[in-house]
């Protein structure tokens, strides 16, 4: 994804330099504390994982608080990120209404309400791109990973098949694809297909060692059925 919300970029390509607002940074700081660091975190966009993982900065580094949020903090409800969220996507709104479908603006509002959790929303918005532009592959991707992220497994693969018919390199569609098969259907042989063709088409691609990892952790987990008890370790 080129750009994400209350972001200033400065270039047009994939991998572009962003510049994060302090309303941003600090919701995707409570998401992290919130939900924690999962094993199998998706990644939104070209630049690095997104919620429910170790948010990045433009500069890659994760960007979380200290544990406890540090003194006197106190974690926001749900309702309090998503009208930090609608506050920020006011002006984008305002945009919007000049028109309704400039596909910049509804990216930004749809990465705007991916960081803060706001999966609908954001899904909604990616829809909205993608009816101007289906070939979209970047957009699609993210809006399967939300789609994951609402367990919605079997849409968010048919997605993923999509973006990859039309960028059969995109890495992170690759990536989220693999974890929607191991983490959403159990489908270990999958996960492990797509992961192992990543890193053939990319060897140096940035997320390389977490794709290595998750290689290991899929193949002990091969055989296992849904529902079955196993002693094997947790994803």
């Amino acid at each position: 994804m080129a750009e994400t919300n209350g972001t200033a970029e400065t270039s047009g390509a994939k991998g572009s330099q962003k510049t994060w607002t302090n309303l941003q940074a600090y919701i995707l700081a409570v998401i992290c504390l919130t939900v924690g660091f999962g094993v199998g975190y998706l990644l939104r966009g070209p630049g690095g994982p997104a919620a429910p993982g170790a948010p990045a900065t433009a500069e890659g580094s994760p960007h979380a608080m200290p544990e406890g949020g540090g003194e006197g903090f106190q974690h926001p409800s749900s309702e309090q990120i998503q009208a930090m969220a609608d506050e920020q996507a006011a002006p984008l709104l305002a945009k919007l209404k000049a028109n309704p479908k400039d596909v910049e603006v509804l990216t930004q509002l749809g990465n705007l309400y991916y960081d803060a959790q706001q999966f609908p929303k954001a899904i909604d918005y990616y829809q909205k791109v993608l009816e101007e532009n289906p070939k979209n592959a970047a957009v699609r991707t993210d809006m399967a990973t939300g789609l994951f992220y609402l367990g919605d497994y079997d849409r968010a693969i048919t997605e993923f098949d999509t973006a990859l018919k039309d960028d059969p390199k995109n890495s992170n569609a690759l990536f989220n694809r693999g974890i929607t098969k191991w983490q959403g259907k159990l489908d270990v042989e999958g996960a492990v297909a797509d992961w192992e063709k990543l890193l053939k088409q990319n060897p140096n691609y940035e997320h390389a060692d977490e794709v290595k990892k998750h290689i290991e952790r899929a193949n002990v987990h091969k055989g296992v059925k849904p529902g079955q008890t196993t002693d094997k370790p947790a994803m």
